[in-house]
């Protein structure tokens, strides 16, 4: 570890240090923190020692001490994250700072598989109903392709002359099987939806999940490319969906669930197209995000940017809502999410001011002790599933 002069400004030194496999180029780290992007793949270069064939790459960060955090590594892709030896993703790696100089290290036996040989795998994945891939789908609209899942559910195939109401879902790499999933651990839909129809608290539902790619942040995010990403979904993989499956079409029987950026992505669909969507399931939605958080990532930096969340500033520029549509917004205490609360609570005042009833129209939901990882995602996605298709 590299010897640095003490700190005066009362944060600490955190070394990160990662041994990886030799040969492996460029390594970059990636968390919770946001000069960690926060979670953007390629967010931080790591230090290679002035060796870029080595195996040792290191990086250095000022923190307060008790800061908490959770970082990954990857090759600046979520394809190409660090991974087990089996070619599964390797957890969040956890750190708190609680010393004068902090080092933590992660070993990387190999970096992530290609998810190919999990989707030619359906059934190692353990899924219950049935899974199915669309690889490689093209756009007009989108500038990358990217795969999509669909999750049909158990008695499918029984009965040719029923129909299914569809909820359409954001980062489907994460929805289905741990292998695939960018923490190894998946958000169990399929067990949740099949519980919930075990348990009668709502009718079978097919699920639609399209994969993120490393433009992520900009597909998802309303104030950059949520229009066209709409319209890829609209014009283009909608009406494959509903040729090739029996789908109950209209907005009444077409929902959007989606985590973190993908709950923005899932409340921007909902608010701006009643005539496709009418509810959403909004997971620790990213309602703080703010022109100073992105300055300078991906477009040229502007003097004084604004600190103000966009989804306040379009509230005060005279944003509205069409009556009809349903929300379920949520989010943990701890972590990331435990930063959530006051812009969520905005944009439900917001509603209220607009005539929406909470408890019936939206609903607002923490979960103390949860985080911004899938592990808590999972553990709560049934009650939004429960929100879009159980009795109202």
């Amino acid at each position: 570890m590299q010897t640095t002069p003490a700190r005066t400004d009362g944060l600490v030194d955190v070394w990160v240090m990662v041994t990886v496999p030799p040969n492996s180029g460029d390594v970059y780290i990636t968390g919770s923190l946001p000069q960690l992007g926060p979670w953007r793949p390629d967010a931080l270069r790591m230090g290679d020692l002035d060796d870029p064939a080595g195996t040792e790459r290191v990086v250095r960060l000022a923190l307060p001490v008790g800061q908490t955090f959770e970082y990954k590594v990857t090759l600046g892709s979520w394809d190409r994250e660090a991974a087990r030896a089996d070619g599964a993703a390797l957890p969040n790696q956890r750190v708190q700072v609680t010393a004068s100089t902090t080092a933590t290290r992660l070993e990387v036996p190999r970096w992530k598989a290609d998810p190919r040989t999990f989707m030619a795998d359906v059934a190692g994945s353990g899924v219950k109903g049935t899974l199915i891939y669309w690889p490689d789908m093209a756009s007009a609209h989108l500038s990358e392709t990217r795969h999509a899942s669909i999750w049909l559910p158990p008695g499918y195939a029984d009965n040719p002359a029923k129909r299914y109401r569809v909820i359409y879902m954001s980062d489907g790499q994460n929805l289905f099987d741990p292998r695939i999933a960018n923490t190894g651990i998946d958000w169990g839909v399929d067990e949740a939806m099949v519980a919930g129809m075990e348990a009668g608290r709502f009718e079978p539902a097919i699920i639609v999940s399209t994969w993120s790619t490393a433009r992520r942040f900009q597909d998802y995010s309303p104030w950059h490319d949520a229009p066209k990403y709409a319209r890829f979904l609209i014009e283009e993989l909608m009406p494959r969906v509903n040729r090739e499956y029996r789908t109950l079409t209209g907005p009444e029987h077409t929902f959007h669930m989606g985590s973190s950026m993908g709950g923005l992505l899932s409340y921007y669909l909902v608010a701006n197209h009643p005539e496709v969507f009418s509810a959403c399931g909004c997971v620790s939605t990213a309602f703080l995000l703010t022109p100073a958080m992105i300055n300078g990532e991906f477009a040229p930096p502007v003097a004084n940017p604004s600190t103000v969340p966009y989804v306040v500033t379009d509230i005060a520029n005279g944003a509205s809502v069409v009556r009809s549509q349903r929300f379920f917004f949520d989010y943990g205490t701890a972590g990331q999410d435990a930063h959530y609360g006051p812009s969520t609570r905005a944009v439900g005042d917001w509603l209220v001011r607009q005539g929406f009833v909470e408890g019936a129209d939206f609903k607002i939901r923490a979960y103390p002790g949860a985080d911004h990882n899938e592990a808590a995602w999972r553990a709560r996605v049934g009650d939004q599933l429960d929100w879009l298709l159980g009795a109202r």
